[in-house]
């Protein structure tokens, strides 16, 4: 069913989601006061939304007196959607592994507005706020989780940047004097390797051939094991190899690790995939969709070979029009039948650009009352279900999506570690910087602290240095 980690059953313990069937019950109006700066929020009656301040209140979790389940408002209503003809669509700006997402609106913290294709950066909306002016009538009135701090400005960037004057020869002079002789220097590997973009890794990798007719990846992997040994190697690679690379390890031998073939699948841009696609062939010399098709299967297998294609529309305007309609189309195909209609939900959620998504989730739960994201959780369950809400936490807020895998990866006895070193490398150069700071707003603590609590050694340390603490 859910991934191990995950709560079963829709996210019970999760900030944002009210236990089902109490939605709109939850919490009673006026009962907790907010940090100020907020509006008040909407209750039972939904009064109009005041339309100055933040949008989307709803108190960081843990603000007053929460109840149990993450103490949210009810779902519904996202105060700070823009209404059909109102803010323009998401602006151009830096490659999308950058979060969607403007105004702050549902289920998820708001990531600072930014767009998917590879313009210039951003223009911001009117309204001071990315996504205009907050509409006044909402039904549910409130939004189910904290938004967006007004810091958090535009586009989104990475924890890791390129060295200055950087030396390939002489960082691979570094590495080999760590590795040679008793024992190694791993506070040198870490220095080196943390403080260099994933490009400047290949380069040294490549000097390091050249000088000593040896593979530096093989003197890595013979000097160090376990955790610290799978982070390096993580680092050393080409990011579409290792994401390829994580993809046919979760297929290989006994069992499929779903939840894998989800994060990744689910939340790259059309260009990563198709690369991603291509390298799996050329490195492995293994089809993606046919090693996909054998590891899975019914609703789930269709949902990952639709997004193994890389053709999701990514045209950054947004049809008001189309996502009514498209809203309309999916209450039919689930809350408003009995039985769910898996190919209508699989259809708009593989093919719409993640801007126009997110207008399709207002849309819906202004004429539903109720968030897309618990209507999914309502009608789907197992992997499809994991599948359909990373898709829609991705078009609300891709840096809410991450730390939220990063908490599961550390929550409880044991660590996911795989799940941690992936997400923590692969984001490194995109959007750990806006990760991070949903991390502290979603949990009230630093990313950095959690990790070091939760790891030890070397491998903390090349964590920590890498998340930037």
């Amino acid at each position: 069913m859910s991934y191990p980690g995950y709560p079963p059953t829709g996210y019970p313990a999760f900030p944002g989601y009210p236990p089902a069937g109490q939605e709109s019950s939850f919490p009673p109006p006026g009962q907790y006061s907010y940090p100020s700066g907020f509006p008040p929020m909407g209750g039972g009656a939904y009064p109009p939304t005041p339309s100055s301040g933040y949008p989307g209140a709803g108190g960081y979790p843990g603000a007053g007196g929460y109840p149990g389940a993450g103490g949210y408002p009810a779902p519904g209503g996202y105060p700070s959607a823009p209404q059909p003809g109102g803010a323009p669509s998401h602006p151009g700006g830096q490659g999308f592994g950058a979060p969607p997402s403007g105004a702050g609106f549902s289920g998820y913290p708001q990531p600072p507005s930014q767009s998917y294709g590879g313009g210039p950066s951003q223009v911001p909306l009117p309204g001071g706020f990315p996504g205009g002016q907050m509409p006044s009538q909402y039904p549910g009135g409130q939004s189910p989780y904290p938004s967006q701090p007004a810091s958090m400005t535009q586009g989104t960037q990475g924890t890791v940047q390129p060295a200055a004057n950087f030396d390939a020869m002489r960082d691979a002079e570094i590495l080999r004097k760590a590795m040679k002789g008793f024992g190694t220097d791993e506070q040198a590997i870490v220095d080196v390797v943390a403080n260099r973009s994933n490009d400047q890794r290949q380069k040294i990798k490549a000097a390091f051939k050249t000088m000593y007719g040896k593979d530096l990846i093989k003197d890595l992997k013979s000097e160090l094991s376990g955790n610290m040994e799978e982070l390096i190697l993580a680092l050393f690679m080409p990011p579409t190899y290792y994401d390829a690379w994580s993809l046919q390890n979760a297929m290989k031998g006994a069992g499929t690790q779903e939840r894998v073939l989800i994060e990744i699948l689910c939340t790259r841009t059309n260009q990563e995939i198709r690369e991603i696609v291509r390298c799996y062939q050329s490195e492995f010399g293994r089809d993606l969709e046919k090693d996909i098709r054998s590891d899975t299967s019914g609703h789930f297998e269709r949902l990952l070979v639709s997004m193994c294609q890389g053709n999701r529309d990514e045209n950054q305007n947004v049809n008001h029009q189309l996502a009514q309609e498209d809203a309309q189309r999916l209450y039919q195909a689930g809350e408003g039948k009995l039985g769910t209609d898996e190919s209508c939900f699989n259809m708009i959620l593989a093919t719409r650009s993640f801007p126009q998504l997110k207008a399709t989730m207002e849309a819906y739960s202004r004429m539903a009352n109720r968030d897309l994201l618990s209507s999914v959780g309502r009608e789907f369950s197992g992997n499809v279900e994991s599948g359909l809400k990373t898709i829609l936490q991705c078009a609300l807020n891709r840096p809410a999506f991450f730390a939220e895998r990063l908490y599961y990866s550390m929550k409880g006895a044991g660590t996911d570690d795989s799940t941690l070193v992936r997400i923590v490398v692969t984001r490194s150069e995109i959007d750990l910087v806006q990760i991070k700071q949903m991390f502290s707003q979603m949990y009230q603590k630093t990313l950095g602290t959690r990790i070091a609590s939760d790891t030890s050694g070397d491998y903390r340390r090349l964590l920590l240095a890498i998340v930037g603490q």
